[in-house]
């Protein structure tokens, strides 16, 4: 069951009810955070069974590790962004509201940051023990993840916009997203191994901070940019 699109008389207004709205949505289907959550956990466990449970080797490949766990999972839960909404029109009445589309864009992306990036956050430093990773590489692990986890979402919405009238545009989606996701992963995963042997980690956490600003500032115009194509 869907909820009609928010229209309030301001905006922000409108961005706070569309962002209740996607989260209710979320929590009440249940699958769609559930889902990539446990994908992330199944995920990051099979590496010390395939790779053997050697400290030196498990703390060596645990950012790795995680960060491409995240990815994955984040683009697992990107196909229910705007699909359910387009199939019930609701997508439709959002492109033609009063309100700036990139706003309202921004406050979807938001709920699936909320939904699935924060809950990977929340996990990481679990996953981090068991890959026996250092205990001064967690923060900067976490901070990465906060750091680039928006990105993702920011970065996937625009695949997801583009696909979401095609019937199987899944693949297409992985096509489009997977090489636009290739820097924040090299970054993040470079600070967490960094401070795993005891160097600064600024450098590239700084890289991650000016790559998520630069999403968040031209992002979201491109993802209206692309509903607008995809409706038209």
């Amino acid at each position: 069951m869907t909820e009609p699109v928010p229209d309030r008389g301001n905006l922000g207004g409108a961005f706070l009810a569309l962002l209740l709205r996607d989260i209710r949505l979320v929590y009440r289907r249940s699958g769609e955070w559930v889902n990539p959550l446990l994908f992330f956990l199944i995920v990051t466990t099979l590496f010390p069974l395939g790779v053997g449970p050697g400290t030196e080797t498990l703390a060596a490949i645990g950012p790795g590790v995680i960060w491409v766990a995240a990815l994955l999972a984040a683009m697992l839960s990107l196909d229910n962004l705007f699909r359910s909404d387009f199939q019930d029109g609701s997508l439709e009445q959002l492109v033609m509201t009063h309100h700036p589309l990139p706003v309202l864009v921004m406050a979807k992306v938001l709920a699936h940051w909320l939904t699935t990036g924060v809950p990977i956050i929340l996990l990481a430093p679990l996953l981090a023990m068991m890959l026996q990773m250092p205990g001064s590489s967690v923060p900067v692990l976490m901070a990465s993840l906060l750091l680039g986890t928006p990105i993702l979402s920011l970065l996937g919405a625009i695949g997801v916009a583009l696909t979401v009238g095609l019937p199987r545009g899944g693949v297409l989606l992985a096509l489009l997203v997977l090489p636009l996701y290739i820097p924040t992963l090299i970054f993040a995963a470079r600070a967490t191994e960094l401070a795993a042997v005891g160097l600064p980690a600024g450098p590239s956490l700084s890289l991650l901070g000016a790559m998520l600003t630069l999403a968040l500032v031209l992002v979201p115009f491109g993802i209206a940019t692309a509903l607008r194509i995809s409706l038209n």
